[in-house]
């Protein structure tokens, strides 16, 4: 280990590039930490200790939302413009178009989705507000002046935009510059941050109440579990065979694999779920403070009905995440263009016919794969969420756990993307001692 980084730190390209990524992310954790004028902290905070639902988001957004901060959304309107677009791809032919141009065609839909993210980054910086507003403790408003002016609304949401549209600045830099993927390391940023906190904070109830010691070792066993299984289904993958005629040497048959992994559509499904199983809760809790005496009955039972960690909400979040993972790779994914693509490579898959019988094939192999896929997602989403239910059922008591079994996805995808892109500069480090 203290070799793989002493070799790392001998790159000097590589050196360059690990520091430089290091101090833009010291620069975004500075500015989680800028408050904005005039918001109450007190009550804001007091929100996020009492409502699950917006204690998960301020994990998510390293504390961000807690602060209310300049970047109080982080780079969620970016992740929406992101998938929008994707789901734009398949329906608009030219989005479809560009997609197929190679690196120019993704440099245009990369711009398409930045000028979406400005919009979504001003309308969910409102709502966000009217949201932490409607949920303030006893009507004290979470910023002075309360939310009603324009005047006093209106420059907050402008420098919540402006916060989001600088995190898209930064994570380009590190994109150019640095090593990764800008936006995902931001990201990755963000939860790796909470860690700390939750980890003393369980620690601290632990050493105080003996009774607390079974539940964090739990917690500490199963995170590590949790881990493991997910790197393994991150890496998994199903080979199909691919004969190319006449590529070998001396015009021998050339054998290569398409790779399909199990987990093909990442972390979408669980972003879906999360926004389509919070929704009525939003919804809920807005309703909660109309005039109408049915609409208040309503919105509390719509709270109460899928409040976090509820069975009714463990249910809907299990599902939602399968469906959506069937849904996002049905339309990312595209049997007949890949099986005609191989064609045209004068390749094909021993013993099937190209064209037809290989696109259901490979289809029929997609299916199959997403269905373990969609388990595995949806799995990972409740199974930290079911760990504290348990925990309330055996009278452990609350704690808190280390991180949601999104965060997880998150961080196990961008640590294993940065040490494939390591390894690939070390090498090129070591072809140039040649020259």
């Amino acid at each position: 280990m203290l070799g793989y980084l002493k070799q790392i730190w001998n790159s000097k390209d590589l050196r360059k590039k690990i520091l430089f990524t290091i101090f833009i992310i010291i620069i975004y954790r500075v500015t989680t930490q800028i408050s904005i004028p005039n918001a109450n902290l007190g009550a804001i905070r007091a929100i996020f200790e009492t409502n699950q639902f917006l204690g998960a988001l301020s994990v998510l957004t390293g504390g961000s939302a807690e602060n209310f901060s300049i970047v109080l959304m982080g780079l969620s309107p970016y992740i929406n413009a992101s998938i929008i677009i994707q789901l734009l791809t398949v329906v608009i032919p030219h989005l479809e178009a560009l997609s197929k141009e190679g690196e120019a065609g993704k440099r245009k839909i990369n711009s398409y989705t930045r000028w979406l993210t400005l919009p979504l980054a001003f309308l969910q910086s409102y709502g966000m507000i009217v949201l932490l507003n409607s949920q303030a403790t006893g009507g004290v408003p979470i910023i002075e002046g309360g939310i009603d002016d324009p005047s006093t609304i209106l420059p907050i949401m402008i420098t919540i935009t402006a916060g989001t549209i600088f995190l898209m600045w930064l994570g380009d830099l590190i994109s150019e510059k640095g090593i990764g993927n800008g936006i995902s390391m931001l990201i990755f940023a963000s939860i790796i941050a909470g860690v700390p906190t939750v980890f003393g904070q369980s620690l601290f109830l632990s050493l105080e109440d003996p009774e607390k010691t079974l539940p964090f070792t739990i917690i500490l066993l199963m995170t590590v579990f949790i881990t493991v299984f997910i790197v393994i289904i991150t890496e998994a993958q199903r080979k199909i065979p691919i004969t190319y005629a006449g590529r070998g040497a001396r015009g021998k048959s050339d054998q290569a694999a398409l790779p399909l992994r199990i987990n093909q559509a990442g972390m979408i499904p669980i972003i879906f779920a999360v926004s389509m199983v919070s929704f009525p809760q939003v919804i809920g809790n807005l309703m909660t403070a109309a005039n109408s005496e049915w609409v208040r009955n309503l919105g509390t039972w719509l709270s109460n009905t899928l409040q976090v960690n509820s069975t009714p909400y463990l249910i809907a979040y299990f599902l939602l995440v399968f469906a959506f993972t069937y849904f996002y790779v049905s339309i990312t994914f595209n049997p007949e263009q890949v099986a005609e693509n191989i064609q045209k490579r004068g390749g094909y898959v021993p013993g099937l016919r190209p064209g037809k019988q290989t696109s259901e094939y490979i289809a029929k192999v997609s299916n199959r794969l997403t269905f373990f896929g969609g388990l595995f997602l949806a799995l990972v989403a409740i199974t930290p969420l079911l760990i504290q239910q348990a925990f309330t059922g055996l009278d452990f008591g609350s704690m808190p756990l280390l991180i949601s079994g999104a965060g997880m996805i998150i961080i196990v995808g961008v640590v294993l993307e940065l040490m494939r892109q390591v390894n690939a500069d070390l090498v090129l480090h070591d072809y140039s001692k040649f020259y």
